[in-house]
């Protein structure tokens, strides 16, 4: 998945440069990321039954970098990482399983409201890519012993913001995100149609991320 999106960065990239010689803006942003578990099927550890995946609130951090392709529309490569933990939960515990890395990779479409050369620019923006849950590797469950391997999951990613642009090169950025990461199905029934018969139902799952953050944005 990952090799996939950096060929999609790199095509968009080869593919925007004759049209967007114009400007390149680069950024780097930290803030605050709330996130959000699934439910699962009830399973038995260390003798706690438990139904749910949580992943904690953290610190995060994200860098973007892309070009314009007109004065007001913004292709760009966002990666972003939130510091989390990795926890089960039942009716009445809770349980560490391990430290956890989010990563975000995202190809997004901005598109930015104002002249090119206003020192004020609201920003929306859609992007598709890749999530990717990076486990510390080490069960830390007291008596059990395992490894837990990272995995990736489509996501979108919708946001919005202000540039405040101090100097033509440099400016202050400020925004929110949000990110629901496909992580699986549960079934939902069955639809019947006289004609064509009967199928499965299906319920997608999302762990959703809410992103505030706040950095500095460089224009070339």
């Amino acid at each position: 998945m990952i090799r996939r999106i950096a060929a999609v960065v790199v095509g968009i990239w080869v593919l925007a440069a004759p049209l967007s010689a114009q400007r390149f803006e680069a950024s780097f942003n930290a803030g605050y990321t709330t996130s959000e578990g699934v439910h699962f099927d009830p399973r038995i550890i260390a003798g706690v039954v438990y139904d749910e995946v949580d992943v904690k609130d953290g610190g995060s951090f994200s860098f973007t970098a892309g070009f314009y392709a007109t004065p007001n529309a913004q292709i760009e490569f966002m990666y972003a990482r939130q510091s989390s933990e990795f926890f089960a939960r039942g009716a009445a515990s809770e349980l560490k399983v391990s430290d956890l890395n989010i990563d975000n990779y995202h190809v997004n479409f901005v598109y930015n409201w104002g002249e090119a050369d206003a020192k004020l620019r609201p920003y929306a923006f859609v992007g598709l890519g890749a999530t990717n849950y990076s486990p510390s590797g080490s069960v830390t469950i007291p008596g059990v012993q395992g490894e837990l391997n990272g995995n990736s999951q489509f996501s979108t990613t919708w946001g919005a913001g202000v540039k405040y642009y101090f100097a033509p090169s440099i400016g202050l950025k400020a925004g929110m995100r949000w990110t629901p990461t496909y992580i699986k199905s549960d079934p939902a029934g069955y639809w019947c149609d006289p004609f064509y018969g009967c199928w499965l139902l299906s319920d997608p799952d999302y762990s959703h991320q809410f992103e505030f953050t706040g950095g500095i944005t460089f224009r070339f």
